[in-house]
Order: C-alpha cells, then sequence, then structure tokens
C-alpha cells in the first residue's frame, strides 16, 4: 500500500508540475514575455546579434530540418575533436589520455542524437573538460533540438495556413534559455544539497581503515546530472550511473531525478493542448501515455516483487540499491526506459524477464509513452496519423486530425519513419547474432542473451541509452554498428515528422461537423493506445517470444540460464 501510494503521488505531481511547466513554455515559443524575461532577454537577443539570427523569420520544413542536421552535424564534429584531443587539453587532472577513434565516434553520436549510450566509464575515460565542454554542452544542445523539432512539429499541426513551423534558432535558443538551463540550476543545487559532488579538485585519495591507499573519483557531477535527466540524455558522470551514490544518494535526490525524468516530456502533452487552441487535444495524448505509462510500471512492480523461487521475501534485489529496493528502481525503469532517458539506478540485466520485456517495449514502440524531450510528443503525433488514418477507414471517410485532412502524403511519410524502428533493430539485431565479433558482446546464454542483443539495439535506435549491464558495448563493431544506427533512429523519424507538419500547415482547415471523429474523449484514446499496441505487437512479438517471453517460461518451469 505505501508503494501504491507513493506512486499516486508522484503521478499526481508530475501531472500538476507538467501542467503549469506547459503554461510557461507557451509563453517562451510564442515570444511573449515570461517571468525570466528581464534577466535573459538581453542575453537571447544578444545571441540573435552575434549570430546573425532573424527570431521572426519562419521556416518552411525543409530549411527546419537542413538548420536540425547542420547544427547537428557541427556539434559531432567539435564533440569527436574534444575526447579525441582530450589529452592535450587543460582541466585534465587525472591526465586521462584521448579516445579510441571508434569509441570516440561511438560517444559524439550518441550525445548528439540525445541517445548517451556509455560504451565507456566516465570517471576512468574522460576529463572534467570533456565532461563539461563536451558532453554536457550536447546534453543541452541535443536536448534543445529534439524540443524545438517538438514545437516546430505542433505548429504545424496546430497553426493556421502557411504560417510555416518557426525558426529552428530561436525555438532552440529559447529552450535552452527558458527552460533547460533555470530548471538545471535548481536541480543541481538540490543534488548538491544531497550530497552530489560538484568540484573541479581532482580524484581524492584517501587512507581505509586496513592502511590501504584508496582513489575516490569525483568531479562537476551535479551540473551534468541535472541537464542528463531533465534533457531525458541519460548519460552518467560515472560509469554505473544513477546507481552510484556520488550520482544519486538519497531517496530525496532519486525521488527528484524521477521527476526530472518525466517532467517536460509531460509537459510537452499539455503544450500541444495550448497550441491547439483546444486543452482537450493534449489530455487526450497524455491520457493515452499515462495509461499504458501505469501498465507497464505495473508489470514491472508485480514482477520485480514476486521475485522467483530462490529469492528471498521482499522480491528481486539482485542488481539493486538496498536504499531504494523493488518499488522505486521499478520506477526508475519504467520511466527512464519509456523517456528516453537511459540513465538507471539499477542494473537491467538483473530484472525479472517480464521487467525486461516492457522495457524493451517501450523503446521499440518509439519511445511514445512520454518520451524524450519533443520526441516523445512528436512521437506520439506520428501513432495519431495511423490511428486517425485507421479511423478513417473504418466508418469511410477521408481522416481528418484538427481540421486538416490526412492524406496518402502524411500516411505515407508517418510508414516510414515507423519502419526505421524495425528497420534498426530488427535487421542490426539478426546481423549482431550471427556475427562472431557481435556475439563476443554477449554475456549469457540461451534466451537471455538474444534479450541483451535486442535490448542494445532497441536501445540504440530508440536514442535511449540504457543497456543490460553484462552486454559488452566497448568493441569496435558494437561501438561502429551501434553509432550508426543511432544516427538512423534520430534522423529517420525527425525528417518525416517535419515533412508531416510541413505538409499539414500547408491545408486549409476545415470547420468540424457532426460526421467529425473527435479526436479528444475516450474513444480516441482507446483508438491511440490500441494502435501503438497492435502495431508494436506485431512488428516485434516474434522475436520477443524468442527473448524475454521465452526466458518467463523457461523461469515458470524451473530452467534458468
Amino acid at each position: 500500500m505505501r508503494d501504491l501510494l507513493g506512486y499516486i503521488l508522484f503521478c499526481a505531481a508530475l501531472t500538476a508540475g507538467g501542467w503549469v511547466l506547459a503554461g510557461h513554455m507557451a509563453r517562451v515559443y510564442a515570444g511573449r514575455r515570461t517571468a525570466l524575461s528581464r534577466a535573459l532577454a538581453p542575453l537571447e537577443r544578444g545571441i540573435y546579434r552575434l549570430a546573425g539570427i532573424r527570431a521572426d523569420n519562419t521556416q518552411g520544413w525543409q530549411s527546419y530540418a537542413l538548420a536540425v542536421l547542420g547544427f547537428n552535424m557541427l556539434g559531432f564534429v567539435l564533440l569527436y575533436a574534444v575526447l579525441r584531443l582530450q589529452g592535450l587539453l587543460p582541466l585534465n587532472p587525472e591526465g586521462i589520455g584521448g579516445m579510441a577513434p571508434d569509441l570516440a565516434f561511438n560517444t559524439a553520436v550518441s550525445f548528439v542524437t540525445n541517445t548517451n549510450w556509455q560504451a565507456y566509464s566516465g570517471e576512468a575515460q574522460l576529463s572534467y573538460l570533456a565532461q563539461m565542454a563536451g558532453l554536457t554542452v550536447q546534453n543541452f544542445v541535443s536536448a534543445a533540438t529534439g524540443m524545438a523539432v517538438g514545437v516546430a512539429v505542433i505548429r504545424g499541426f496546430t497553426g493556421p495556413k502557411g504560417l510555416g513551423l518557426g525558426n529552428f534558432w530561436a525555438d532552440m535558443t529559447r529552450s535552452v534559455l527558458y527552460v533547460l538551463l533555470p530548471l538545471s540550476v535548481v536541480l543541481a543545487l538540490v543534488l548538491m544539497a544531497q550530497g552530489v559532488p560538484q568540484t573541479l579538485l581532482g580524484a581524492a585519495h584517501v587512507t581505509t581503515l586496513e592502511g590501504a591507499d584508496q582513489v575516490i573519483a569525483r568531479g562537476p557531477v551535479a551540473a551534468q546530472v541535472a541537464i542528463k535527466q531533465l534533457g531525458t540524455n541519460g548519460g552518467g558522470f560515472f560509469g554505473v550511473n544513477s546507481a552510484h551514490p556520488f550520482e544519486n544518494p538519497t531517496i530525496l535526490s532519486n525521488m527528484a531525478q524521477s521527476f526530472a525524468i518525466l517532467l517536460i516530456p509531460v509537459s510537452f502533452c499539455f503544450l500541444f493542448g495550448r497550441m491547439a487552441g483546444d486543452r482537450r487535444q493534449g489530455w487526450a495524448i497524455y491520457a493515452a501515455m499515462g495509461v499504458m505509462f501505469i501498465a507497464g510500471l505495473a508489470v514491472i512492480w508485480n514482477a520485480e516483487l514476486a521475485g522467483s523461487a530462490g529469492f528471498a521475501s521482499g522480491g528481486n534485489l539482485e542488481g539493486k540499491e538496498q536504499r531504494f529496493g523493488v518499488a522505486l528502481s521499478a520506477l526508475w525503469s519504467m520511466a527512464t526506459t519509456a523517456a528516453s532517458n537511459g540513465s538507471v539506478n539499477a542494473m537491467h540485466d538483473s530484472f525479472m524477464p517480464l521487467s525486461g520485456l516492457v522495457q524493451m517495449v517501450n523503446m521499440q514502440i518509439g519511445e511514445v509513452i512520454f518520451g524524450g524531450v519533443g520526441a516523445g510528443l512528436y512521437g506520439m503525433l506520428l501513432y495519431v496519423v495511423l490511428a486517425v488514418f485507421l479511423a478513417g477507414l473504418m466508418v469511410g471517410r477521408t481522416p481528418e486530425y484538427l481540421g486538416r485532412k490526412i492524406e496518402a502524403r502524411e500516411v505515407t511519410l508517418a510508414m516510414l519513419a515507423f519502419l526505421s524502428m524495425p528497420l534498426g533493430i530488427l535487421v542490426g539485431g539478426a546481423v549482431s547474432a550471427t556475427l562472431p565479433a557481435a556475439l563476443a558482446s554477449v554475456q549469457e546464454p540461451g534466451p537471455h542473451g538474444l534479450s541483451e542483443i535486442l535490448y542494445a539495439y532497441s536501445s540504440a535506435v530508440g536514442n535511449n541509452g540504457s543497456a543490460f549491464a553484462g552486454f559488452g558495448a566497448g568493441t569496435p563493431w558494437q561501438t561502429t554498428a551501434l553509432g550508426v544506427l543511432m544516427i538512423l533512429g534520430r534522423y529517420a523519424i525527425i525528417l518525416p515528422m517535419l515533412a508531416i507538419a510541413g505538409s499539414l500547415s500547408g491545408k486549409q482547415q476545415a470547420p468540424v461537423t457532426a460526421g467529425t471523429f473527435p479526436t479528444h474523449g475516450p474513444l480516441f484514446v482507446t483508438l491511440l493506445i490500441l494502435t501503438v499496441a497492435v502495431l508494436g505487437a506485431l512488428t516485434f512479438f516474434p522475436v520477443l517470444a524468442l527473448g524475454p517471453i521465452a526466458e518467463e517460461t523457461a523461469r515458470i518451469a524451473g530452467q534458468t540460464f
């Protein structure tokens, strides 16, 4: 009962926080004054002047997409250079050398695409400069890229005909200045108060009770942890991420980070309703996401609480921090895989098979159960297009959404975006399951070994970043292949969704009639959930049956791997 009450309070606080933040974001992206304008508006205008940006110069979808791609490509080049040359750069008290080429490629792609897949251990392989000027900067701007694209897609779906999608440079700048930066400062201060380090001093050398010398890594941790959670990035300062007591020392720090992971994705649902001029539309999308989130959390919590034969009473605590236990580990694992975050406070490789199944499905459906900042909303709008199309087929009418007709072009683009997920996961995973160089990364035999591969490729293509802990991610094959698939997973959805938004923005909104299918009530919410579930089940069920489902069946029969 205590766990359930905690979950209810968490969801209530998250809903309220998302609702309030959405109001602030609506003013920010409309260019209106906010409570932060007096302090930040001069800085915003200075950035525009320095970069030669006209914030009121709206862009079509092609121009917006080129700006996204160009900015992200430049970010990749700069981050790759920092990682390769960190041994020659300052703020490196431990004298850490440059990354290998394949690992630097993987890491740079990972942070630019908001994946934050870690085939390295941060405290051992990255200098403070690489952590701050490299990874933390990308945590801000890759998150801001997703938020900007999310707002642009909303404008295309909801704005007046011919308005365009806005200005990428202005949207990204405002995302950083007015949303990510202030929230990160607040969260970093909370984490520092809970004991998370924030220092430029090198590692601490202490003498243990036995007289041995112990090296304790530390650094500018709190600042990176704050933005990694708020931006749904997930990359940890330390190799074990938020299971490390320096990243996540207390129950309060754990709850603050869990809240931060979902706050901006939740607010995007309500932002959509505000920008559409019909807040019921935002509530409908939030309801669909919320129902799926609660269902997944219930499965994970029950599976971990029940444990298995051989576990002591109290559930499956293998791979979990005692200070968090089953309930908070289950909540975090659901939040992080649903929200494209990738941070962990427990080792997912040690979760029960049904829990691993839910975690993988969260990623395989495109992480649209709240999802990444901005990315979850435009990913869910992909399913909205397909759901409305299916509804139109059933009633024999041309499908419409928010007064705009959904025609062959939009459906084709939506299917292209949708198919990028199974293409990357199933084809990439199949290759990795057959090549000896790739199989060397698999730790366990049988269906759990297949689950390790499936989870890794779902995480990379879904831009999540978490992994089953036993999977060897640092081999040249995996760093290269997963890096390429992160690019596919990010931009093969961004580009079609911007194209759909651009197409819809050029259409006149039709008035609502008696024959218009309502997209704000329980019927549409149910249809949207079924669209997500059926498409995901039909696409991935066969391979899931060979992995976590087979493992669960074998577990019930008394066989372990």
